[in-house]
């Protein structure tokens, strides 16, 4: 910690330390969020704008109508934080936003607003990358210290990350096609599930038998992921029933135990190579029941185990500001643009 950034306009230096207060912006994708948080790790103010119910009409997030939609909700969650902590913009001690990756319209609208109030009230601005926000979500409410594996589980990103201090983070292993929550999606919309279709392929899977369906597990490089041929396989089984009456249950929870059981692997494997003794989960799937029961099994075997809370796996601002506080990897510079990939 205790990092010194500089403001635009006076160039005086600031320490970040744990009395720090950072607001921070999220709006990567179809969430307007807004946040402040003491020391990387006390939240004083969380709030949470959703427009899954706009998109659910069109089977996914359409990116212009989500950049608008950050737009009328921007200023009414940045006063809503405000309100809820009982501080003021002269109290903040610096001001972050996500810049990516993400949707590009999106991350302007929150990348803009931070540093307008940055601007306004002559404080640093901090730039932060999304998937470093989701491990951060670890450091909330917990004394967390790298180092450790994070395994990174999300709609856009699955990864492997082997994170050796709060500056040095590399990605060991990574999907080379669909990330496990496009997967979700993907066999959710082949058998009729509504979007969002990750979480009810979840619940149903849950009244399952894992075991009725042998899916193939992808045979790729060491830490690496694949997907693609899971959702064929998916399709097929889903075809063979034509005609007849589809065991939604057992196919979700077959698909559900093959992934799980994939992605444990790996993580195991990168604990056993690594020597490091703990491991985060992050992301939006972090929220998926069976993927956590088994990584959560790992401290049997002598593992510190970490996954956010459920209001923090899904995308919010509270991540962007322990990022912005605990991680050396942001972009300090006021005039940072957004990026869509990572």
């Amino acid at each position: 910690m205790n990092k010194i950034k500089n403001t635009l306009f006076s160039n005086k230096p600031v320490t970040l330390d744990e009395n720090s207060l950072i607001m921070a912006i999220e709006s990567s994708c179809d969430e307007t969020a807004c946040a402040i948080v003491k020391g990387g790790r006390e939240v004083i103010a969380n709030v949470v704008a959703s427009q899954i119910k706009i998109h659910e009409e069109f089977g996914g997030v359409i990116p212009e109508i989500a950049a608008r939609e950050h737009l009328e909700a921007i200023n009414v969650v940045i006063e809503e934080t405000f309100k809820q902590s009982g501080l003021k913009g002269e109290d903040i001690t610096a001001f972050a936003s996500t810049v990516g990756p993400g949707l590009v319209g999106c991350l302007l609208v929150g990348m803009n607003a931070g540093k307008t109030l940055a601007l306004a009230y002559d404080k640093p601005f901090i730039g932060v990358n999304h998937l470093n926000a989701h491990i951060a979500a670890n450091f909330i409410d917990t004394e967390l210290k790298p180092p450790f594996i994070a395994l990174l589980v999300s709609g856009g990103h699955t990864q492997i990350i082997k994170v050796s201090s709060y500056s040095e983070m590399e990605i060991i292993g990574e999907t080379i096609d669909d990330a496990v929550g496009e997967a979700y999606d993907k066999v959710a919309r082949l058998i009729g599930l509504p979007y969002p279709g990750g979480p009810k392929l979840d619940k149903l899977a849950q009244e399952g038998n894992p075991h009725a369906f042998k899916l193939p597990e992808a045979k790729v490089g060491r830490y690496d992921f694949s997907f693609s041929g899971l959702k064929t396989a998916v399709l097929r089984l889903v075809k063979s029933f034509d005609g007849q009456e589809m065991p939604v249950k057992d196919i979700c929870a077959s698909f559900q135990e093959c992934v799980s059981s994939t992605l444990l692997k790996k993580v195991k494997k990168a604990l056993e190579e690594t020597g490091y003794k703990q491991v985060v989960l992050a992301g939006g799937v972090a929220a998926n029941s069976e993927i956590r029961r088994k990584v959560f099994n790992l401290k049997e075997e002598g593992y510190e185990v970490y996954a956010p809370i459920m209001k923090y796996c899904t995308d919010n601002a509270s991540m962007v500001a322990s990022s912005a506080l605990l991680f050396d990897n942001t972009f300090d510079d006021i005039n940072v643009e957004v990026f869509s990939r990572a």
